[in-house]
């Protein structure tokens, strides 16, 4: 038997750059009330400003309880508004289907047909939510979704974002930023789609994509408001990295960079330097090193995120390791700093 082959052009994944103020603004609120890290975020020490009103800290204190800042993510991810104007335009004409189905998270291909279904079908959220027990907190995010209804949702949203960046915009050079996440957006426009995996590494700094099954959109999202962590998040279709701009685009000259301020403080403690020189000699779990240095989890798991905030280690499936290219780096940067030739 003859084949005849015909060789059909390559399709690659679409990779966009895609930043708003409506991203900056969620990203805050995301950051902001993730509590267990809040501590490693650069405006932690503004976040800590008693001057809310008490309008934001009550909305503030419902999204940490529900987890639905993921929710203002997943709608921003469908509406890609510019302005909060824009956002609270686009989610009020959406169909009580669409609203539902922007905000469902995906879980797989198998129960993606589920997903649209109980998104028609809002009895079925329960259900759905089971779908998640492994998860951290998507269970207890999708039974919100059932807790309230679609008007008293959409309300919260907009009603966060505007106050948010009411409070916030003031204390940061919120003008400043855009600008500057505006040029990273067009020092990106050319991208070489034939290695989109290396392209994504490039843009984002370090991030090492595999694809993934049914992902054929990658947004790549700069920001400032969720420094220095960089965030995962994905659609039925699209993949999102939420990466943190590189930050010279940010300085004055003579100004130490968040990075090495960072670095600095994550030393500067001797428990954190003990961790940092046992970790240097193998990677270590968490019962490992909780055993070494007879302190309790909680203290430890503290500490090393003060670590790893600062990119001295990485840690995978609960093991511990150094990144050594990260420590050489930082003394590099040190002694550019202080321009020490």
């Amino acid at each position: 038997m003859k084949t005849i082959y015909s060789t059909l052009p390559q399709e690659n994944v679409t990779i966009s750059i895609d930043y708003s103020s409506v991203w900056e603004i969620a990203l805050g609120i995301a950051g902001y009330t993730y509590t267990q890290l809040r501590h490693t975020f650069e405006f932690d020490e503004i976040w800590n400003d008693t001057s809310m009103s008490p309008r934001l800290i009550k909305n503030l204190n419902e999204i940490q309880d529900t987890n639905l800042w993921y929710g203002i993510l997943l709608m921003q991810s469908k509406l890609a508004a510019n302005t909060i104007l824009e956002f609270s335009d686009a989610i009020n004409t959406l169909t009580s289907d669409e609203f539902y189905e922007a905000l469902l998270p995906y879980k797989d291909r198998i129960n993606e047909s589920f997903r649209q279904h109980t998104a028609k079908n809002l009895s079925n959220l329960h259900k759905y939510a089971s779908l998640f027990k492994k998860h951290e907190y998507l269970v207890g995010y999708v039974l919100s979704l059932s807790q309230r209804n679609k008007t008293e949702i959409i309300s919260l949203f907009i009603e966060t974002l505007s106050d948010w960046y009411d409070w916030f915009h003031e204390k940061g050079d919120w003008k400043k930023w855009m600008q500057a996440l505006s040029f990273e957006e067009k020092q990106n426009v050319t991208i070489d789609y034939t290695k989109p995996y290396e392209e994504i590494e490039r843009i984002t700094g370090g991030v090492k994509y595999l694809p993934e099954p049914s992902i054929w959109n990658i947004k790549l999202i700069p920001h400032v408001s969720y420094r220095p962590w960089l965030l995962e998040l994905r659609t039925n279709e699209t993949k999102l990295f939420f990466y943190p701009i590189k930050e010279e685009s940010l300085l004055e000259p003579g100004v130490p960079s968040q990075e090495l301020i960072r670095g600095h403080k994550a030393l500067g403690d001797e428990l954190r330097l003990k961790l940092l020189y046992q970790i240097m000699r193998g990677p270590h779990s968490l019962q490992e090193l909780s055993t070494s240095f007879n302190v309790t989890k909680t203290t430890l798991h503290h500490q090393l995120s003060l670590l790893k905030a600062a990119k001295f280690i990485t840690v995978d499936k609960g093991t511990y390791s150094a990144n050594t290219v990260q420590i050489q780096s930082f003394t590099s940067q040190l002694h550019t700093y202080l321009g020490d030739k």
